[in-house]
Parts: structure tokens; sequence; C-alpha cells
């Protein structure tokens, strides 16, 4: 993910009753003069010390009921960029819907927010739960 792009889209497939683990890392992208790092540079991840995430599955946007709320399942890298999202397999066991969305809201300790990520969610049914 590239702050220098905006949103970025990464859709969510969850199996009900399992673990679901993914980790992202937020890097500075490259862009025109004027940009850090300059046009060619490789990227390098955002230091993220200091930002909280907010993470919310709702069945479409501006739904008034909060499906699942992952923030508590976050767990952000500092210097490394890392966003690691862990969802316990004892929560997705309780996931009774099919389909919703989420987005992703980073802010940084002197309040800028920025929305990093969004997408659908999908859970899979378990059969052996």
């Amino acid at each position: 993910m590239s702050a220098a792009t905006g949103t970025g889209t990464y859709n969510l497939a969850i199996n009900q009753g399992a673990t679901y683990q993914r980790t992202f890392v937020w890097t500075t992208g490259s862009c025109m003069s004027g940009c850090s790092p300059p046009a060619g540079a490789a990227p390098v991840p955002v230091d993220l010390t200091g930002y909280t995430a907010v993470m919310q599955f709702r069945a479409f946007p501006l739904a008034p009921t909060v499906l699942y709320d992952a923030s508590a399942d976050i767990t952000l890298g500092g210097t490394a960029g890392t966003i690691a999202l862990n969802i316990d397999a004892t929560d997705t066991e309780t996931f009774t819907w099919s389909q919703g969305v989420y987005d992703l809201l980073m802010t940084s300790a002197q309040g800028v927010a920025v929305r990093l990520l969004q997408g659908a969610v999908s859970v899979a049914p378990a059969v052996s739960i």
C-alpha cells in the first residue's frame, strides 16, 4: 500500500471458525518531483509510531449496525510500517453473515486521519465448528 496513491482496495475472505491473519505494509511510494522519496526510489515503510487504527465490518457503507469491530485485532509495527490483522477463530466462529464491507482508518498522533484501505468482506461458512 502506498501513501501516495490514496485509498487502496483489498478484499478480505474469512473462513468462519478459523483464525484470520493478514499483514499489510504501508509504504511511501514513488511520485513526481517534490515528494519523498524521489521518483524512481524504492518505497520505504511509513513510521506508524503513535498511530491508531480503526477497522469495522458493516453490511454496506454507513449501515447503522457494525457486524464486527476489528480495531482491537490490529497490531501496528512502528517503524516497520506493518499493520497486522489477527482475528481469533473464536471470533470468526460467531460470524453468521456472509458478506459486507470494511475500511481501515489510520490516525496519526497529530490527528491526521487517512482511510488507507477499503473493500469487501466475505465469510465462507464452516462445516466443522
